[in-house]
């Protein structure tokens, strides 16, 4: 099934939001859209400062768009125009019509710029008996954030449970940031919210809401209810972290924030490419040891508002391609903000798709076919659906209780993917959320575009789709070769890219006609994306099989990483690879040139087994494995 096209959406406010200031009291009211019914809150804040300081992060998440914009350079071919250079009023006009057409939510003064309706909805407001949440999503899709505000946040607290969109225009979000916090502040949300004097007339607005918006913003539901890893930090870690990040600018990849997690040590933070080590403070961490490597850092400066309010800070790590959760406790409050290493729906977040798309759960018999898998899917799903409207917000084990607990994962996460669930990753527990009247078929943002949804036709054709060169680049990435049976085609082609440390593809080609026509400027083909999928569904086979007897008896050409954190400070990197009779290996300090040896075996087999012997002996000596998981 192809891309789904947009999806219109009518908003209707009865007025616009506002804020009404008097010498000793302030209101904010934000209004609603009058289609969801009677959805609202009202009650007196009792933290003032924060409920300021907690709203103007989420205006800043909202509004980050972090993709790259060409310059303005109208001024300057005015001025060569006028100079009598070569500069006509054609290229001028066409620059003008270029740039508003690439970035139309720009708010140019200049000239000719005409306003144009965003294609992103506006925050949705949800209404639970034990908090008000507010949920938005960033203009480059890389970026989600859930603001909760617990009940005991609001005096004479007031409330009509719901959902519904609210109306947070730049406007009000600056009135809300010079809200005086020493007076009474008053927040009144709800469908029929008055403006001051009753003089505003309605707000009407009609949406195109992009696919790839709304898929982005269900897949990130879906993400959350994957299992992760989680670690502890303290509110100090985190500043250190943000200090860095905005006194350093990196100039060269990778651009990473990696994690060091030691089994009773307190989480450490490395920051890249300057290998600048930040001790934690929290509690120590509790699971497996791990490396993990996480991007979109850059994000994070946005809750540098927050601060003064956090109270503890909590990461949690899924695999790779998923996003990276970071919850904030603030007392009264709670900040939920996932964040991906890439703007917009790229195809680096192919990797992924596996596991964003729950899995059909098999009957006794064996696996169901794709009608009754779907009608088992909806049955659960329903029946779970039903018991969180009667029981309130519940964890999984609940939910799962006199069933499998896989099976009720899979249909909650597809009620993720509908927009009807909610999983709460700072409580970890579901909660009923309806983003539209009508639920959003998972069918029509299963796959991003026509060529994504192509790619997986291609990887349904068993040995269609296969890697043939896997080469380790030392410091640089990791270069893939591979053949594609196209059958629709009738040709084999043959696409390779080389992907960074960061997971960009910073070269790539194909033997295909799209690429011989207009090579990436049109975004990768479909035998790429496949390329890149398949050769995620193979690692990740691989370091399934690994792990046992027979799976290591497969192997014959493999590299492992291993990192271990010296009472110094130094960091110590050994790198051991496997090909074939040979047994490769280089260690030393991150920063130093390593050292070298290779070692020759008689057969493949004692070459093995001389290879695992060395990866276990490094376990032992409390290294860490670097490629087990990164996000």
């Amino acid at each position: 099934m192809t891309a789904a096209l947009a999806r219109p959406i009518h908003l209707r406010y009865a007025a616009p939001s506002e804020l009404a200031a008097a010498p000793l009291h302030s209101s904010v009211r934000l209004s609603l859209d009058s289609a969801r019914g009677p959805v609202g809150v009202r009650g007196v804040v009792r933290d003032a400062a924060l409920f300021r300081d907690a709203m103007a992060a989420l205006a800043t998440i909202l509004e980050s768009d972090l993709r790259y914009r060409g310059r303005d350079r109208t001024a300057y071919l005015a001025y060569l125009m006028k100079q009598g250079k070569k500069a006509t009023a054609a290229i001028w006009e066409a620059q003008k019509a270029f740039l508003e057409g690439a970035f139309p939510d720009d708010a140019r003064q200049g000239a000719g710029a005409k306003p144009k309706a965003p294609g992103a909805l506006d925050p949705v407001l949800t209404v639970h008996p034990d908090e008000v949440s507010i949920e938005v999503f960033s203009r480059d899709e890389s970026a989600y954030a859930r603001l909760a505000f617990s009940s005991d946040l609001f005096a004479g607290r007031e409330a009509a449970h719901g959902t519904a969109f609210v109306d947070l225009s730049p406007r009000v979000v600056e009135q809300i940031d010079r809200l005086r916090v020493y007076t009474q502040v008053e927040l009144d949300a709800g469908t029929a919210v008055a403006a001051r004097g009753g003089a505003a007339a309605p707000v009407e607005r009609s949406l195109e809401v992009p696919a790839t918006w709304l898929r982005g913003f269900l897949q990130v539901q879906s993400a959350a209810t994957l299992p992760a890893v989680s670690c502890e930090l303290a509110p100090i870690d985190l500043y250190n972290a943000l200090f860095v990040l905005r006194t350093r600018k990196a100039k060269k990849p990778p651009r990473g924030l990696r994690f060091e997690l030691v089994p009773g040590q307190p989480p450490r933070l490395i920051l890249e490419p300057w290998e600048i080590l930040l001790e934690g403070h929290g509690p120590p961490y509790e699971g497996p040891p791990r490396v993990v490597r996480t991007f979109g850092r850059q994000r994070l400066l946005a809750l540098s508002r927050l601060l003064p309010h956090v109270q503890s800070a909590r990461a949690e790590l899924r695999g790779p391609g998923l996003p990276v959760f970071w919850v904030l406790d603030l007392g009264r409050a709670t900040l939920t903000v996932a964040l991906t290493g890439w703007t917009d729906s790229s195809w680096a977040s192919a990797a992924s798709f596996d596991a964003l798309m729950p899995r059909a759960p098999a009957d006794g018999r064996g696996a169901r076919d794709a009608g009754s898998a779907r009608a088992a899917l909806d049955a659960i799903a329903g029946e779970q659906r039903a018991l969180l409207r009667e029981r309130g917000p519940l964890p999984l084990s609940a939910l799962g209780a006199g069933g499998s607990t896989e099976d009720a994962r899979a249909a909650l996460q597809l009620e993720c993917l509908r927009g009807r669930v909610l999983y709460d990753v700072a409580r970890r527990v579901y909660r009923p959320r309806e983003l539209f009247a009508e639920p959003v078929d998972e069918r029509e943002i299963r796959y991003s575009s026509p060529r994504e949804a192509a790619a997986h036709r291609l990887l349904g054709a068993p040995g269609a789709v296969r890697p043939t060169k896997v080469h380790e680049i030392a410091g640089e990435g990791t270069e893939i070769h591979g053949e594609v049976a196209d059958r629709e085609a009738h040709r084999d082609f043959s696409p390779r890219f080389t992907m960074d440390l960061e997971g960009r593809v910073s070269d790539a080609w194909c033997s295909c006609p799209t690429f011989r026509r207009s090579g990436l400027r049109e975004g990768p083909c479909e035998h790429m994306i496949a390329l890149r999928v398949a050769y995620a569904r193979d690692r990740a086979e691989k370091d399934a099989l690994r792990q046992t007897a027979e799976g290591r008896s497969l192997i014959r050409a493999e590299t492992r990483t291993y990192v271990r954190r010296e009472a110094s400070g130094a960091e110590v990197v050994y790198r051991v690879s496997l090909d074939d009779r040979v047994v490769h290996l280089s260690w030393g300090a991150r920063t130093e040139p390593p050292r070298h040896q290779r070692i020759w075996f008689d057969t493949d087999g004692e070459a093995r087994d001389a290879y695992f012997r060395r990866l276990d002996a490094l376990t032992s000596s409390g290294f860490v494995d670097e490629g087990a998981s990164s996000a």
